[in-house]
């Protein structure tokens, strides 16, 4: 499957580095397309780097970028991205106070990127895994909503081929829960010893 990845920081690179063991090929785009090329390089040559022009082509588009970035996007591709399965892996958290979200009361950061990109089928993956993590092999716990089953079930998909362990919570309002969670997960991992979907596997094994 060919995945379009936006963005080319440390989630990007987790990310791209479990879709190309899982045989995917892989496209990055970035604004500053040295970047891409960069991360590409580094994984291999199932992956290519490109500047941010469009999705065309993609049968899946990740969103490996900030919520602000991630809504700019969505606005700016909207018509590209009708149809295909677009991941946000986005935590819109106040990171100068690290003490709540910055969406507004009641709604997630996906849903506001499906209502910017109304013909995209959204799906919310990713955003409790730590990158540094997901460069690793562990398992890890990827949980999933969407509204969309088809395109819930080609995350799955991409889950179980990049050896991660897919949980459905259901439809994209529980996006809003997810991302409320992850806020905390931040909060405490120096406490859990770097997540606790980790200390699940490692528990189970």
């Amino acid at each position: 499957m060919e995945v379009l990845i936006v963005g080319s920081g440390n989630m990007a690179r987790g990310i791209g580095l479990r879709l190309v063991r899982g045989g995917h090929q892989v496209r990055i785009a970035d604004r500053e397309p040295d970047k891409a090329a960069d991360l590409a390089a580094e994984l291999g040559d199932s992956a290519v780097g490109e500047p941010l022009n469009n999705a065309a082509g993609a049968e899946v588009v990740v969103l490996a970028t900030p919520y602000e970035g991630s809504k700019q996007v969505a606005e700016m591709w909207a018509g590209d991205l009708a149809g295909k399965t677009v991941i946000d892996i986005c935590n819109p958290v106040d990171f100068g106070t690290f003490d709540g979200l910055v969406t507004p009361a009641g709604k997630s950061a996906a849903e506001e990127i499906a209502q910017a990109a109304p013909g995209a089928r959204v799906v919310k993956a990713f955003n409790t895994t730590f990158a540094s993590r997901l460069a690793e092999t562990l398992k890890l716990d990827v949980f999933i909503a969407g509204d969309d089953p088809e395109a819930k079930q080609t995350v799955v998909n991409l889950c179980l081929d990049a050896d991660l362990r897919p949980i459905d919570v259901g439809g994209l309002k529980h996006a809003a829960a997810l991302e409320a969670f992850q806020l905390l997960h931040m909060k405490v991992q120096d406490q859990i010893q770097g997540g606790w979907s980790t200390a699940l596997t490692i528990a189970a094994a």
